[in-house]
């Protein structure tokens, strides 16, 4: 599997510019916006950018999961995903049992994105994809991000234990992100779901 680094963030501890109003922030996610959604804000960004595509991945899941009739819950996978967070962490310097909570959060996000989905289509089928996604290649991708997600864990350890300083950071990245990618409110659920416990996954 080719494994790609942590996206670019520039010199410099910019996580001191958390401390940006609200309002700020906003108004540069909308303007990001018409630049294209490959725009990540503070030193956060990059790890709530990963978490929405991880979310948007659950679209297709659910797409397939639809056609196939089966469950939402897939308890073997998630054993077996959550073993690997545990042991790629250990080698990544952090703590396995706060990486195996933060992708619990990322997979419940992606079950209420899942969730979500197949009520809406089942009560409005015009709406529900006419394609079948390949489940096993999907899982692949998100296999993928999972290893972008922990090397942005790992990454990111000197901003997300900065006390309040990251939660600043986290709100900022996490309604900038949810602006620049359009997210509807099931999809905003979901990413607050993803994010919650990012400013407690420590080292080891």
């Amino acid at each position: 599997m080719v494994f790609s680094p942590p996206l670019f963030r520039g010199p410099g501890p910019r996580w001191v510019l958390g401390a940006v109003t609200g309002a700020v922030v906003v108004a540069g996610a909308a303007a990001a916006v018409s630049r294209g959604p490959a725009v990540s804000f503070g030193p956060l960004g990059p790890l709530a950018e990963l978490a929405v595509r991880r979310i948007r991945l659950g679209d297709q899941v659910a797409a397939a999961k639809r056609s196939t009739g089966a469950p939402v819950d897939d308890p073997v996978r998630e054993r077996e995903e959550l073993a690997r967070v545990r042991r790629r962490a250990a080698e990544l310097g952090l703590d396995p049992e706060a990486a195996a909570r933060f992708f619990e959060d990322q997979i419940e996000a992606s079950k209420v994105v899942q969730r979500g989905l197949l009520e809406r289509w089942r009560d409005h089928p015009g709406e529900a994809p006419a394609t079948c996604p390949d489940l096993a290649a999907v899982r692949a991708e998100l296999d993928a991000v999972a290893q972008r997600l922990l090397y942005e864990l790992a990454a990111t350890e000197r901003v997300r234990g900065a006390g309040p300083g990251c939660a600043v950071a986290l709100s900022g990245a996490r309604t900038a992100g949810a602006a620049v990618h359009r997210l509807d409110a099931l999809h905003r659920e979901a990413l607050g779901i993803a994010l919650r416990s990012v400013c407690g996954v420590g080292g080891a």
